[in-house]
């Protein structure tokens, strides 16, 4: 099998009923299902690797359930985190708050991390130098500890391999903070979960834990007896009381989350789908990678056919949770033969898609529930996408801007003085189309901003690079031209610094830098050999104007003791702040140019604190200064 390793950005898996037959006539399942059949019938309790065709996968088969069925909470959930620091600290929700995953799984994995050789082996992957395929799949229990590994691996950020996640019948692992967290990193792609239209699994964590654990105890013996046979029918009395007892008690849940009925959210299951779901049936199958359409489907798709009694349904949670691999063949032999495209007629190919999916997962077109849920998923999609290309077009026209700036900023160094500077004092004509361009910036970033929050772009947007690295470059050109209006104006004493004055938009950039570097700890970083263009924090002028107020109060000896001390603690502190950002080379030019507001407040604070001999031998930023060594290197 040729797979071929993408960037880690671009996903894997997709949907539509097209993206499901690809994956079932690649035979990238089918391959998968063989394995961790194969290694569960041989009694494998922990992981097993194995190369097929120059693919490496790492199989994690049904584990016994009295190792997974922990009681944390109402529904077993618990911190990622907890009692470990094994994974990315980027799996937080959008509110900075820690994801949430099931225990059961986490301590399973925890363990095969801590106590066998899979790190090694990993590890050994990893060095690898060409580009290498690696598939982590999972059945059941296995499902959950096999998404945990693959998250494990991501987390590692290796460029030349980008692991794929397949689980069968497994159930949800991790809260809406996992799934924002996995969205925001652009690592959905890298996970499908095929889901056979009755297995009960993947359903079944939507209930509270004590409603589903003792008949799923029953149950699970039943699995393990008949995981390498052909007949699945579930014959046993007490298997069946337990069937009917299971599918009763998840129904009841799924149908209040599915229907929207009011409810205590409180006591609502946290465990949210991530990353692409194959729903699968006699008729077919479809991908569907909206989290809120997922959740709907997994209570529809359940619902009983017509002439389908109760019993049969319970039946059939029970048996299909075994039997992917008649599945998949089902599903291929309908692929093969099936014309389903081919007679259907409607004008509207938007509702034909639709219509095709909910065929393929075995809910009908008449499900209008069901069609609602699929169609407002589509219709965010198609929203989203619509608006990225949009801002695309408008990133273009607004370049104009930047480039307008940029010529701003290095047209006064002729007089000996930085832009921020020349636009605080507003004195020349040109300062007006500088602010026109400014203000344009601001709305179209602010827009940005706004619908980013409110989930109207693909939700890894504020992790492209393209998106980073163009809001990085307005912050830091345009943001101490913010600073110079709000200093200018003088409309309060209020820092820039202070709460609810800085703009939320340069917050939320700044904030997605330190994300997306957060993300290449790790990787080899190179120290800077010359300074910046523009000075990396943005704030710099803030912080400067803040050492300026310091230093006045200082110089004219108003307020008590007490205040002079803090007001000398704070130009100390900026001292120190600038000969940091001198060591890291993280500042331009233009702040040492001869008539900046920096130059004036090194003269007026140097001749202050020359009046303390202790602080001449003691400070790197005056021997920098003093030497003039910063003429050299401008």
């Amino acid at each position: 099998m040729d797979l071929e390793c993408p960037t880690p950005s671009t996903p894997k898996f997709a949907v539509g009923t097209e993206t499901a037959d690809f994956l079932t006539s690649s035979g990238v399942l089918h391959r998968s299902w063989e394995e961790i059949h194969r290694v569960s019938i041989n009694n494998v309790y922990t992981f097993h690797v194995t190369v097929l065709e120059d693919v490496v996968y790492v199989i994690f088969p049904s584990f016994y359930v009295e190792d997974f069925m922990v009681k944390e909470g109402r529904y077993g959930e618990c911190n990622i985190q907890k009692e470990n620091t094994v994974f990315s600290a980027c799996l937080k929700g959008d509110d900075g708050e820690p994801a949430v995953v099931h225990k059961g799984a986490l301590n399973i994995f925890l363990h095969i991390l801590r106590s066998s050789d899979f790190k090694a082996q990993m590890d050994s992957v990893l060095k690898q130098k060409k580009e290498q395929t690696i598939i982590f799949a999972g059945h059941f229990v296995g499902g959950a500890v096999a998404t945990l590994a693959t998250i494990w691996f991501l987390g590692k950020r290796a460029r030349n391999i980008s692991p794929l996640c397949i689980t069968f019948g497994s159930p949800l692992l991790g809260d809406a903070r996992l799934g924002e967290a996995i969205g925001r990193e652009g690592w959905s792609g890298n996970f499908c979960h095929v889901v056979s239209k009755y297995d009960i699994v993947p359903r079944m964590f939507l209930a509270p834990f004590e409603s589903i654990a003792e008949p799923l105890n029953a149950i699970v013996p039943h699995w393990r007896n008949i995981m390498g046979i052909d007949s699945v029918a579930v014959s046993h009395t007490s298997i069946k009381e337990a069937c009917r007892t299971l599918l009763n008690n998840v129904l009841t849940f799924t149908s209040t989350i599915a229907n929207d009925y009011p409810g205590d959210s409180g006591l609502r299951s946290p465990y949210r789908p991530f990353g692409t779901y194959m729903f699968c049936s006699g008729r077919g199958a479809a991908c569907i990678e909206n989290s809120e359409a997922v959740l709907k489907m997994l209570h529809f798709t359940m619902q009983r056919e017509e002439g389908m009694s109760f019993d049969q349904i319970a039946g059939a949670c029970i048996s299909e949770h075994t039997g992917y691999g008649h599945m998949l063949e089902d599903v291929t032999d309908y692929i093969l033969n099936a014309t389903k495209a081919a007679n259907f007629v409607s004008d509207d190919s938007f509702e034909m898609g639709i219509t095709l999916e909910l065929e393929a997962i075995g809910v009908g077109a008449q499900n209008e529930h069901a069609r609602i849920a699929l169609r407002k998923a589509r219709k965010v999609k198609n929203e989203q996408d619509m608006n990225y290309e949009e801002l695309n077009d408008r990133l273009s026209k607004h370049q104009s801007h930047m480039a307008g700036l940029e010529w701003y900023k290095r047209s006064p160094k002729a007089k000996g003085t930085g832009y921020y500077d020349s636009f605080k004092q507003h004195s020349d004509k040109k300062d007006f189309k500088v602010n026109l361009a400014r203000t344009a910036l601001e709305t179209f970033w602010d827009g940005i901003v706004d619908m980013v929050e409110k989930h109207e772009l693909p939700s890894d947007f504020r992790f492209q690079n393209k998106w980073i690295n163009a809001g990085t470059a307005y912050r830091r050109l345009v943001e101490p031209l913010d600073i110079a209006d709000h200093y200018h104006l003088r409309k309060s004493n209020k820092s820039y610094l202070s709460e609810g004055v800085r703009p939320h938009r340069h917050i939320v950039l700044e904030r997605w830098l330190k994300e997306k570097d957060q993300t290449r700890i790790g990787r080899d970083k190179k120290e800077r050999t010359k300074f910046a263009s523009l000075t990396l924090d943005s704030c710099f002028w803030a912080h400067l104007e803040e050492a300026c107020k310091a230093l006045n109060f200082l110089q004219t000896g108003e307020g008590q003791h007490q205040e002079g001390n803090a007001h000398l603690k704070e130009c100390l502190e900026f001292e120190d702040y600038v000969g940091r950002m001198i060591k890291d080379k993280s500042m331009s030019d233009e702040i040492f140019l001869e008539q900046s507001s920096f130059m004036i407040w090194w003269q007026q604070y140097s001749h202050l604190q020359l009046q303390s001999p202790r602080w001449k031998s003691s400070s790197p930023l005056f021997d920098f200064m003093e030497s003039e060594t910063w003429k050299k290197k401008f």
